[in-house]
This record gives C-alpha cells, structure tokens and sequence, in this order.
C-alpha cells in the first residue's frame, strides 16, 4: 500500500512538471508572436504571466519535500524526486526568460524600428523545439531523446555568434541604432540561456535513468 501511495503521488507530480513545461512552451509562441509584431499589450501577458510559473514551480517543490519526508524513497525513486526539484528550476528560468526577453520587446517598441537580425526566428524555433523535446523526454524517461536535446545545445550556440556578429557589423554602420541593436543582442542571450536550461533539464533526465550525472551548464 505504501508503494501504491508513492506512485500515485509520484504521477500527480509528474502530470504537474508537464503542465509546467507545456505552459512554458506556450510562452515561448507568445514570446515569437510578440517580437515578430512588437506588440505590447502580448509583451505585458507574458510578463504577468510568470507568477503563475513561480506559483507551479513552489507547489511541485513542496510536493517534492513532502514525499521525500513521507515516503523516504532510495536510489532511482530518490534520484527521480530531486530531479524533478532541479528540472522545476531550469523550467522556472525559461520562463524568467521569456519575461526578459518581453521586456526588451517593449523597449525596442519605443524606439524607431529596425530590421529584425537574420537567423534570429530559426534560434527561436531551435529553442522552442529543444523545450519541446525536453518535455517529451520526460514524460517517457527517454535517453536518446534527452541526448539529441544536449546535442543540439551547438546548434542555438551558432545562431548566438552568428547573430551576434551580425549585430556588430550593424552597429558600425549605423550608430544611431546601437541601442536597438544591443536590445537584440539581450534577447538572443537570453535565448541561448533557454537553451542552457534545455541542456540542463535533459541532463537530470539522464540522471534519473542512468544514475549518471553529466556536467550541467
């Protein structure tokens, strides 16, 4: 019966991680459509929205604590909970990402509009995929697909100095733009941060099935 009651509770929590990431890919889509449009009123709901993020990720680290005092699980069932208390945490930060990057959109819709830098909608789409399969390698403890998130961690980072050099070339013809351009400039490391935590969560997911812990960014 104790063990039943541990996996009831352990599959509560699990449904709860995956609402929490579905919802941070949600934010993700707002963040593009946001940008793409530069539209406040989009930039503001996802900025509002991040409480509800914070207000997940507590819950589900309470939950968390409360089984390891309860049930006092060991070896994969312990290595599983703390997981989850780390994923909560990568996840919780994507969002505060999303949050940022908000921000810029509406700075940048203050000032005179310039050309969106090239690549900048494939590092957002890598980005989003990455979560996307994070998600999905969770749901079904899956190490290769946990492995091809990891791997295409390279991938956002050559769009970041791909754009990023665009960005400096951009500045010197046009210095009366820096200031927008240093705003995109945010917004892709804070991309590549999304990605960072992506390469994290599918790290834990590792962890849980295989005992072992790769380095973490």
């Amino acid at each position: 019966m104790t063990r039943q009651v541990y996996l009831d509770e352990l599959d509560k929590l699990h449904k709860k991680v995956i609402e929490m990431g579905t919802l941070i890919e949600g934010s993700l889509d707002q963040v593009e459509e946001a940008l793409y449009k530069m539209n406040r009123k989009k930039a503001r709901e996802i900025i509002n929205g991040d409480d509800r993020v914070d207000a997940m990720e507590r819950e589900i680290e309470r939950d968390c604590i409360d089984m390891i005092a309860k049930q006092q699980p060991v070896a994969t069932d312990l290595r599983r909970v703390t997981s989850i208390m780390r994923i909560i945490s990568d996840l919780e930060r994507i969002a505060d990402h999303c949050s940022d990057i908000s921000e810029y959109i509406l700075l940048l819709s203050d000032e005179k509009e310039i050309p969106m830098p090239d690549c900048v909608p494939d590092m957002i789409r890598s980005v989003r995929d990455m979560i996307h399969r994070t998600v999905e390698a969770f749901v079904s403890d899956n190490k290769t697909e946990a492995e091809q998130v990891e791997a295409s961690d390279d991938i956002v980072d050559d769009y970041f100095v791909k754009i990023r050099d665009e960005i400096a070339i951009a500045m010197k013809h046009n210095p009366d733009r820096i200031k927008q351009y240093i705003d995109y400039l945010m917004i892709i490391k804070y991309l590549e941060r999304m990605a960072d935590h992506s390469t994290n969560i599918a790290g834990w997911i590792t962890f849980v099935v295989t005992g072992e812990l790769d380095n973490l960014k």
